[in-house]
This record gives C-alpha cells, sequence and structure tokens, in this order.
C-alpha cells in the first residue's frame, strides 16, 4: 500500500480519496490552507487513515500525486505544492483546463497545440506526469461498474512507461478492466482528453447525468 497525496478538495479529490483508503492506502489531503474545512471533513470522515495540510504538506507526504484541482489552478497549486515535494513522483492529472468566465458552456485556457498535462510536465520536468480519468464524471472513476457493467474506456498518456503501468495497476484497483484502459502514448495526448470535455458538458447537458462514458468499438 502506498502513501498517496490528494491535491484537491473538491467531489473529484473526495471520491479519489475516500476510494483510495478503501482499497488500504494512507491519503494526505492537500489545500491552500492548513484548515481548510472540507479537508479536515475528509480527516474525520476516514479517522486514522487520513490527513490535511497544505498543497506542500500533501505533496511532501505523498509517494503518488493525484491532481484534482481546478483546472485552471493546477500549475499554481502545483507551485505551491513545490518543486522538491513533487520531484522524481508519479503526478496523476485528473484535471481539465476549464474557463467558465464567460459562462456555460466552458471553453478551455488551452487546447489545440497545447494541454493542461503538457504544462505541468514542462513545469516539473522531473515528476513524470499521466493524464488519467479526465473525460469522466467522478462516480464512474472508481466504481466502473455503474454502468454497461464496467465495460467502457478509460485513458491514459504520458512520456514515462514505467509511471503508466503503475496508474494503470491503480485503475485497475478501482475496477477497470485491463482491456479498457487505453494508453494513447505521450503527454500531448493529453490535447485529445481534455478536448473532449467540450463534448462531454454538452451530452451532460442533454441527458442530466453525469453516469455516462465513451466506449471505443472497432
Amino acid at each position: 500500500m502506498s502513501k498517496i497525496a490528494v491535491l484537491g478538495t473538491g467531489n473529484v479529490g473526495e471520491t479519489i480519496g475516500s476510494k483510495l483508503i478503501e482499497l488500504g492506502h494512507t491519503v494526505a489531503m492537500g489545500s491552500r490552507t492548513i484548515n481548510n474545512e472540507k479537508a479536515l471533513a475528509f480527516v474525520t470522515k476516514h479517522n486514522g487513515k487520513a490527513s490535511a495540510g497544505t498543497f506542500a504538506d500533501a505533496a511532501a507526504y505523498g509517494e503518488i500525486i493525484f491532481n484534482c484541482t481546478k483546472g485552471s489552478n493546477s500549475l499554481e497549486a502545483l507551485h505551491m505544492a513545490g518543486e522538491n515535494n513533487l520531484k522524481n513522483k508519479i503526478i496523476v492529472d485528473i484535471a481539465n483546463p476549464l474557463d467558465f468566465s464567460k459562462g456555460m458552456p466552458p471553453s478551455l485556457t488551452v487546447s489545440n497545440t497545447n494541454s493542461l498535462g503538457e504544462e505541468i510536465q514542462k513545469a516539473f520536468p522531473s515528476s513524470k506526469v499521466v493524464k488519467a480519468l479526465n473525460t469522466m464524471w467522478s462516480g464512474l472513476m472508481v466504481n466502473p461498474s455503474l454502468i454497461n457493467n464496467g465495460d467502457h474506456n478509460a485513458f491514459i498518456s504520458g512520456n514515462d512507461a514505467e509511471a503508466k503501468e503503475k496508474v494503470k495497476e491503480i485503475l485497475k484497483s478501482f475496477g477497470w478492466a485491463e482491456t479498457n484502459i487505453l494508453d494513447l502514448g505521450d503527454i500531448t495526448a493529453s490535447r485529445g482528453t481534455e478536448m473532449y470535455l467540450a463534448l462531454w458538458v454538452r451530452v451532460l447537458g442533454s441527458i442530466n447525468t453525469g453516469s455516462f462514458n465513451i466506449k471505443v468499438v472497432s
């Protein structure tokens, strides 16, 4: 079992962190302040198996880092976590660079020839960024069997093959079948999975539920 940092106190961070604890890992939840109410509630909920602190506190603790912050704030949050605390560690990047400044539907702060995943890898070259789970609702991330008996796809991408294999193992522990985890290649593949959010939010608005996903058929 691993010591894992979850950066971000929203629904994604709560869902990912709770599942990791259920699987036997210990989790440090990081936020901007040491006394974030949501993070402290998370600690209380998981009596003895969770801790809370600043982004830097959590990153220093974690052997693996889950970036569950808002994509528009992710780079700032990771800089607050500290390059030394992220050095040589896997950063599982679940965030999407959504821009809600002009209302709904959101646009992206980076797209086409760049992505948040790439920006994080550039900012922290000694870290091993793996983009994963950013194309779905948080409930499906940790429980794919909620729809279609779990037969749908999760995508990963990143520059480090060994890091991607470790992330695959985590996804399998969440219930993802290995055959449904598609490796899209290096971190530039984040461009495609992040830009998919433009379609995802439209589908969400049409069917009024986030409980849907992609199944690749050929």
